[in-house]
């Protein structure tokens, strides 16, 4: 998976989605260049539809990561879970 695919997937699945809308990431000093995807796994209370649980689950996710840091010194990764491309949060 390359970030460039994840990007596609995401905003084929998630129509309104503006994650990674050029305006969006330029008002961070982004590029496409600047990022990396590895696979990972995230415990969250949240579940595919966005829905709060009392007990965690754990969700396989692709890990989209900054390979440098960028305005306001954002370096956080975001997390894409695999099965529906949507942001885990």
């Amino acid at each position: 998976m390359t970030s460039s695919e994840l990007k596609y997937r995401h905003e084929t699945n998630n129509p309104g989605s503006y994650f990674f809308t050029r305006n969006n990431m330029k008002f961070a000093g982004d590029t496409m260049k600047n990022y990396g995807v590895r696979e990972s796994v995230v415990a969250t209370n949240y579940d595919n539809n966005g829905d709060y649980t009392e007990s965690g689950i754990v969700i396989e996710c692709w890990e989209l990561y900054r390979l440098q840091p960028v305005k306001y010194g954002l370096q956080k990764s975001v997390y894409f879970d695999k099965i529906t491309f949507k942001v885990v949060k």
